[in-house]
């Protein structure tokens, strides 16, 4: 069988590519930061599975800025492939921390690709890259060709992470792959993406769990994709005969309204009565007109996104309207 190692396996990319490697007929190991709390609720119906967990699926200790935890993963491993998919990355909260962010996103990725130099046996290395390297870009759509000029610090992270990356493969010859992934969202989204407040906002509403949900710039435009889209465009890459980068995108642009109008319109409500701005929630650099080309990925890999928007949104909203309606908010 396959081996596959997979970093962030415990968030929304990771649980999504876990289940495809494991469909797939791969043994797949992942890389997990030691916390207090034991829960990962993105792997547990896999976890708790003895026919999988254990068995075809195994999850190892090991810290992106502890180099000696991450390269005795490697080791014992020995995988084919790896998706580098850890790192802080949420936009918003790299403005907090932009020193944690830069270590993790982008010094991890270089500790992980000097490791990755160092080993005998050839792999094959995917790196989640993200569209908020582009950030203000003079170019619409945005495609592999689009010059890199990030304005915040987790754009400037990943764009630093992406161009060692491309470094070390024309150096070193590493089967090294660049997927420059546009907003990609589903149900287990974590709750401080603002897809996933607002679709959940809607619902908690609608049970009457929620009052009002406060918003910032809701102008605000991306390119929103569904997630098994692009964990699928991952897979592919590695497959491909020779390393190369990928834009993975839907190439259409929806705002933060959209989202709000169709996940409200998804459980019968009036978002007007509800929705509110706050100043707390605007960002102090926003980026605009990101828009994804997947021209390159459809003609190499033959990867085109299968779910719509309005699809995506409205099957996000139904899904917390299910969780909720088991499991009330706190408080």
């Amino acid at each position: 069988m396959p081996r596959a190692l997979i970093t962030g396996i415990t968030g929304q990319d990771g649980s999504y590519l876990t289940e495809l490697l494991l469909e797939q007929g791969y043994d797949v190991h992942g890389v997990v930061r030691r916390t207090s709390s034991l829960g990962r609720s993105r792997l547990d119906h896999l976890y708790n599975d003895p026919a999988v967990y254990g068995r075809r699926l195994f999850l190892h200790y090991a810290e992106l800025d502890d180099p000696t935890t991450l390269r005795r993963v490697l080791v014992k491993v020995a995988p084919d492939e790896i998706y580098h998919l850890a790192g802080q990355s949420h936009v918003g909260l790299s403005f907090e921390i932009p020193e944690s962010t830069c270590e993790m996103t982008a010094m991890g990725t270089l500790r992980l690709l000097e490791m990755i130099r160092d080993l005998k046996n050839p792999v094959r290395l995917f790196h989640a890259s993200s569209s908020e390297v582009f950030g203000e870009p003079s170019i619409v759509p945005q495609d592999e060709n689009t010059p890199f000029a990030p304005i915040n610090p987790y754009g400037c992270a990943k764009a630093f992470a992406s161009h060692m990356l491309v470094i070390y493969r024309r150096t070193f010859g590493l089967f090294a792959c660049n997927g420059i992934m546009f907003n990609h969202e589903s149900p287990r989204r974590g709750e401080n993406f603002v897809t996933r407040k607002i679709c959940r906002a809607a619902a908690a509403i609608k049970l009457g769990l929620q009052k009002e949900l406060a918003l910032g710039d809701t102008t605000a435009r991306r390119d929103w994709g569904d997630a098994r889209d692009y964990i699928r465009g991952m897979w592919l890459a590695l497959q491909h005969a020779k390393p190369e980068d990928f834009v993975f995108a839907t190439g259409e642009s929806h705002s933060v309204q959209d989202v709000v109008e169709l996940s409200f319109q998804t459980v019968g409500l009036d978002w007007r009565q509800f929705v509110k701005q706050d100043q707390r929630f605007m960002r102090p650099a926003e980026p605009h007109r990101l828009i994804g080309n997947a021209a390159k990925a459809k003609r190499l890999l033959s990867w085109v996104p299968k779910t719509t928007f309005a699809q995506l949104i409205a099957e996000m909203t139904e899904t917390d309207l299910e969780l909720l309606a088991r499991k009330p908010l706190d408080g």
